[in-house]
Order: structure tokens, then C-alpha cells, then sequence
């Protein structure tokens, strides 16, 4: 087992697709848009085609007005029942979660949830100043669920934590990245993004807002998602919009490419052309 990262648009599902075919593998997706069902465009996800060569996990698994997180995530891994898996994708933070594991979270029921959405950063500071100051003001999302935790279990966050230390669920996986030039990437994210409008990003997001009728879900804030929906309010021109696409997209790989250089250090990096060879020089079948 091991993983191929990289920032979006670098090559990564066509480099993880030749190497398993190579070597008798099967993938399991790190990228947080593919696991939704009916967003195929909008995610870049890997043609039907494509998905019929190699076997891949974590790619069409739920539908977008689903919740989904991380430890969903790695109870796909669990599901899988052989170690011949190479994990590919964007979303470095499932694989920091997967390499450090994450601590069993105490039940949550809704009127928890009710209940912490009526307190704020400064209720948490109170109970527990040693979490709330490691996070920002506003991180709404961990500090609600700071409070969830205190209201589950009686117990400060930071407490609970030191209680229930996470378990590694993947300590040693050799991990693989891309090396990017910034403007060929550039390049690659705006043909990406033209192929994008060829398909029918518009009819799709369209699609996606006439069933779900609700733009607050998550994954209907992702880029190449979010900037439509912003067309359709007359904020944008057609052209305007592929910009602020390829922009923002721009801006995520500079991101991925940080969180990769400082979360993953002992990573093997090097260009697309050049990464082929040394996965296969350095992984057995």
C-alpha cells in the first residue's frame, strides 16, 4: 500500500490508474468532491471508463445532501479487504487523519448539536481556554465541536482528548508526490477547467441545485461549484467565470502544496515523468 499526492490538476488519478494496472492494485480515492454521487464534472472525477480499469473505493459513495467526514472516510478503508490499495487525491488532511489517527468521538445527538449551535468561541474559551487556544475565533466548525464534546460528555475537549488518544490507522505508508511547476500547473488547471465546460458544468451544478434546493450544503461550496451558482445570480460573465475558476482553483493547489511540504516529511517527491519510475522501482507486486 501507498499513497500518491499532489496539488489538483498535477496528474495524479491518470499516474495512480497506469501504476495499479502495473502492479495489480486497486485505488481508494483521497478527494472529498469524488465521493459524492451525480457531481462527476465538477469533481474531475475519473471517466466511467476509466473507473472500469481499475477498481477504485471512495468514488461515488453517497449523494450530495449526505453528510460526510473523515472518519467516514476511514471506515471506507476498513471496508476494504486486502492492503494492494494505492490512496490518491487532494485531500492531504484524510491522510494526516489516517497516518495520526483520530480519537473515538463520544455520541452526538441533535439536540446537542441544537444546543452547541447556540454558544460561541467565547462560551469554549471558558470551559476549556487550553483548546479554544488552539484554534481560531473563527473555526466555527471545531469549535462547535469542542462544545458537542463538553456537552456529550461533561468533560473539557482537551480533557476528553487526552483521555481518548488517537490510534494511527496507517503509521508507515510510503507516500509519493508530485513535484509542480506553478505555471505548467497553471496551464493544466485552465484546460482542466476548459474541459470542464465542455462536458457541462453548467447543466450539472444547474442539475444539482434543482434537486437539492439548497446551497448551504458542503458540497455544493466547492470550487468549480460555488462560482456557477454565483453565474447564475448574475455576478459573473460566462468568461468571468472560468477565470474565478481557474483562479481559485490556482489558490487551492498553492494550499495543498503547503499543507504537503509541512505535514508530510518524509514524502518522496519529483516530477510527474520521473515518479512513475521510482514507484515502481521502489514498490514490489
Amino acid at each position: 500500500m501507498f499513497a500518491i499526492i499532489g496539488p489538483t490538476a498535477s496528474g495524479k488519478s491518470d499516474l495512480a490508474i497506469k501504476t495499479a494496472r502495473i502492479l495489480g492494485y486497486e485505488i481508494l480515492s483521497l478527494d472529498s468532491l469524488s465521493i459524492y454521487k451525480e457531481i462527476d464534472i465538477a469533481s474531475a472525477k475519473p471517466s466511467k471508463e476509466e473507473l472500469s480499469l481499475v477498481k477504485h473505493y471512495g468514488v461515488d459513495e453517497i449523494y450530495p445532501n449526505e453528510k460526510f467526514d473523515v472518519s467516514k472516510f476511514i471506515q471506507i478503508y476498513k471496508k476494504i479487504p486486502h492492503n494492494k490499495i494505492i490512496i490518491v487525491g487532494g485531500t492531504g488532511f484524510y491522510l494526516k487523519a489516517m497516518i495520526e489517527g483520530i480519537s473515538k468521538m463520544p455520541t452526538i445527538t441533535d439536540e446537542i448539536k441544537k444546543e452547541a449551535k447556540k454558544k460561541d468561541y467565547e462560551f469554549l474559551k471558558k470551559i476549556d481556554p487550553e483548546f479554544a487556544s488552539k484554534i481560531s475565533p473563527n473555526d466555527t466548525y471545531r469549535t462547535q465541536k469542542g462544545i458537542e464534546i463538553y456537552l456529550a460528555t461533561n468533560t473539557p475537549p482537551s480533557f476528553y482528548f487526552k483521555q481518548n488518544p488517537p490510534i494511527p490507522v496507517l503509521p508507515n505508508i510510503p507516500i509519493f508526490e508530485i513535484e509542480s511547476d506553478r505555471s505548467l500547473l497553471r496551464e493544466r488547471i485552465k484546460k482542466r477547467t476548459e474541459k470542464m465546460f465542455e462536458k457541462g458544468l453548467i447543466d450539472e451544478v444547474a442539475y444539482l441545485e434543482k434537486k437539492y434546493r439548497d446551497r448551504r450544503l458542503p458540497a455544493l461550496k466547492a470550487i468549480g461549484i460555488k462560482e456557477v451558482l454565483d453565474y447564475f445570480n448574475g455576478i459573473y460573465s460566462k468568461e468571468e467565470l472560468k477565470e474565478k475558476i481557474i483562479t481559485n482553483t490556482a489558490r487551492l493547489a498553492k494550499r495543498q502544496q503547503i499543507f504537503n511540504k509541512t505535514q508530510f516529511p518524509q514524502k518522496i517527491s519529483a516530477p510527474l515523468e520521473k515518479l512513475e519510475e521510482i514507484i515502481l522501482t521502489r514498490i514490489n507486486p
